[in-house]
């Protein structure tokens, strides 16, 4: 389980894309979460491969 504190403003934004798509708060974060996890990776692997590559 994770717990985090959100700015206000985030937090509004999150609220208000609850509240207009019918989906969860949790369902939006993970989601977000797992997305920026998914470009972080093909970040760091493509950076790894250009350093392989010099």
């Amino acid at each position: 389980m994770l717990a985090i504190r959100l700015p206000e403003t985030i937090e509004e934004r999150l609220n208000a894309l609850a509240s207009e798509t019918g989906r969860s708060k949790t369902a939006l974060a993970r989601e977000a979460i797992l997305e920026y996890i998914d470009d972080l990776e093909d970040y760091y692997l493509a950076e790894a491969r250009a350093r392989r590559n010099r």
